[in-house]
């Protein structure tokens, strides 16, 4: 079968690779059906945490379940499937309490698991899926084309922006700021007004993320950014600034941003992976800000968000304005890094 490897910084290639087998009697194997390329993939993509030796690389993927072990009962061959960027074993008291990214019998795709087993990668042909029942969502019936898009959102992006919005405490009649217009930070959009914010303000700088976050219900758009940009955030809100801030960055100068965004009382809900990301506590506790966030617990939020998608009362797949054949894989990497597409899906 074939496989995206990253061999070196901006070196993505499709390597035939061996096809996965049945490990476990709680594995499955999944025939992918679409992937897609994650802003998280470009930190390894760009060199930011250097593997010494060449990795499989992809963690959202779709498709349809091939064989399952004797231990798989929620999951058939024949069910189309959505697989959350980490698996889970779903009954552990951890899940159970909706951390399922915590899960002791977890882990994340491309990466080894607690035994040292290596685990498939999600942009290849064939996914060895372990602890299949807890991991796997199925849909009511097989989804058109079009559908596969804004399911494969549900894998990562669009529940990730999810979490941003309920870490925030977003709730019906709030006002939000969205510091980020990537494709969480556009999924948080999303996810802000799904949730019933009055108004969402997208802090973005480019035209094209502009539109799409105005089609996703922002009703204001800020391109400044430090003081000047939370400045026009308070003069939007009241003088004071946004109930709810969503950081979908993760660096130092959007965690600022999002801090000088909220007001008196405000709660910052935070998912953009940290990297040399500060909180400034002594202006936190003398204005009343609250954070909470981290990496969305996506298989918790799934079979929420599932109907929604399905009826068409979100269009969250909207956020691929690339899509591309597998054997393409370098080209989606290439055009996510240079900024020339907002997010790649990737077809098989």
């Amino acid at each position: 079968m074939r496989a995206t490897v990253l061999h070196a910084p901006r070196d993505i290639r499709l390597d035939d690779v061996a096809d996965p087998q049945l490990l476990h009697d709680t594995d499955a194997i999944v025939r992918v059906v679409a992937a897609c390329v994650c802003g998280s993939d470009l930190w390894s993509y760009r060199g930011v945490h250097p593997d010494p030796h060449p990795v499989r690389i992809g963690h959202e993927f779709v498709g349809i379940v091939e064989s399952v072990g004797a231990d798989v009962s929620a999951v058939a061959p024949g069910d189309f499937v959505i697989a959350p960027f980490m698996y889970a074993d779903n009954t552990c008291l951890l899940c159970r309490h909706g951390v399922h990214t915590s899960c002791p019998n977890g882990g994340i795709w491309g990466r080894p698991d607690r035994h040292g087993q290596d685990n498939d990668g999600g942009q290849g042909e064939l996914v060895r899926v372990p602890q299949a029942d807890g991991t796997l969502v199925t849909t009511p019936e097989q989804p058109d084309q079009a559908m596969v898009a804004h399911l494969l959102t549900l894998t990562d992006v669009f529940p990730t922006g999810h979490h941003a919005a309920v870490a925030a405490g977003v709730t019906a009649g709030s006002n939000v700021v969205v510091v980020g217009d990537g494709a969480v930070g556009l999924s948080a959009v999303l996810a802000a007004k799904r949730l019933g914010a009055a108004s969402v303000v997208a802090m973005s700088r480019h035209e094209d993320r502009q539109q799409l976050a105005r089609q996703f219900g922002a009703d204001h758009v800020v391109a400044e950014r430090g003081k000047a940009g939370a400045g026009l955030v308070r003069e939007l809100f009241d003088g004071i600034g946004a109930d709810h801030v969503l950081e979908c960055v993760g660096t130092k100068e959007s965690m600022e941003q999002a801090m000088r965004s909220a007001r008196p009382g405000g709660r910052i809900g935070y998912v953009g992976i940290p990297h040399d990301a500060e909180v400034n506590l002594p202006s936190m506790f003398g204005r009343n800000i609250g954070i909470a966030g981290g990496v969305a617990p996506v298989r918790g939020y799934i079979e929420g968000l599932l109907p929604d998608v399905l009826s068409g009362a979100v269009r969250p797949g909207d956020v691929f304005d690339l899509t591309l054949p597998l054997d393409k894989v370098a080209e989606g990497y290439r055009a996510m890094d240079e900024r020339t597409a907002i997010k790649s899906m990737l077809t098989l």
